[in-house]
């Protein structure tokens, strides 16, 4: 099948029906060719999207907005003349739902958006887990390997960051939030379908993905190109600001949990001498997932590359040591 020029809408109803194949293939060429792709009739209600919308902005108006207008006055950034490299334009918090929630202990949300929270991160938390499925059958691993690989000893990390992206006066100066490849396993994104801003490098240009009503967009991070041994890549993304509109986003990450240990997937590596197109050599390190988030906790907005080197080495150091124990 030959790649797509245009950014990937997948219909997951497809999966259901005759054009099934052609579905995963589509599924397959995005994770390989664009580390993104959008998916409608996904199976969350339309319904419980519209609540979590009303009530992520609603929330913003009336518990974040003036905080991030102080923080601008604060720090002059309406008056700035020149670009900003070490901060974003963005007003953000965090929930985390596995292998914990901490919903019921965030200031300021109301009852029914604790509610509404809880029960989209349930329903993202089965995409996150059909989709891994999907990714092992089109990469020829084992039913439920990736999951199990993420497991650890106290199953998986994830959690959302609730972002709004105001207006900014001087889009060209601030990026909403600088480029940077995702650290962890597989996002999931529900973003404002009226104001966009979401970008992807793609054979060196900025592209748009696109905002549409009830999708859900779909990232791959470091942690899958490890495991695939490179087939599949993380891709480096950014968000640019507008002079109008304030966009919403809610980014889950469903991740390995801290003490799994990550390495790119047996079945995917050859031989040295392997004349095997699906198999390379291996390329990638071995590492616990919590000392990766450490390094990347310092380095997110450089280049992976040099993480995963670094990783490599501390792997080097370890083998070469009798006396450590992993």
């Amino acid at each position: 099948m030959e790649q797509q020029n245009t950014f990937p809408v997948i219909d997951m109803s497809k999966l259901n029906g005759e054009e099934r194949a052609s579905t995963m293939e589509m599924i397959n060429d995005a994770c390989e060719n664009w580390g993104f792709f959008e998916l409608m009739n996904h199976g969350i209600s339309h319904e419980l999207m519209d609540i979590v919308e009303r009530l992520t902005k609603e929330h913003y108006r009336k518990c974040m907005e003036q905080r991030f207008k102080e923080m601008v006055a604060t720090k002059g950034l309406e008056a700035v003349q020149s670009e900003i490299t070490d901060l974003d334009w963005e007003s953000t918090f965090f929930l985390r739902h596995l292998p914990f929630s901490n919903i019921a202990e965030i200031p300021d949300l109301g009852d029914d958006y604790r509610s509404a929270m809880r029960e989209f991160a349930a329903e993202l938390e089965k995409l996150a887990e059909q989709l891994l499925e999907l990714l092992c059958e089109n990469l020829g691993l084992e039913k439920g390997y990736i999951k199990e690989v993420f497991y650890g000893s106290k199953g998986p990390n994830f959690g959302t960051k609730v972002s709004n992206y105001p207006p900014c006066p001087k889009p060209e100066l601030i990026k909403g939030l600088r480029a940077h490849t995702d650290a962890g396993g597989i996002i999931l994104l529900f973003q404002d379908d009226k104001v966009s801003g979401l970008q992807l490098l793609k054979d060196g240009q900025w592209v748009d993905v696109p905002p549409m009503r009830h999708s859900i967009v779909i990232n791959l991070g470091d942690q899958l190109e490890v495991i695939t041994n490179g087939k599949y890549k993380s891709v480096l993304h950014r968000v640019v600001t507008q002079t109008d509109g304030n966009r919403m986003s809610l980014a889950s990450f469903y991740n390995p949990g801290s003490d799994a240990v990550i390495y790119p997937a047996p079945a995917l590596v050859g031989d040295q001498g392997e004349a095997d197109e699906k198999k390379s050599s291996v390329v990638y390190p071995k590492f616990v997932f919590d000392d990766y988030m450490k390094l990347y906790a310092g380095l997110k907005f450089q280049a992976k590359e040099p993480r995963f080197e670094a990783m490599k080495a501390m792997e080097s150091a370890v083998n070469a040591d009798p006396i450590a124990t992993v």
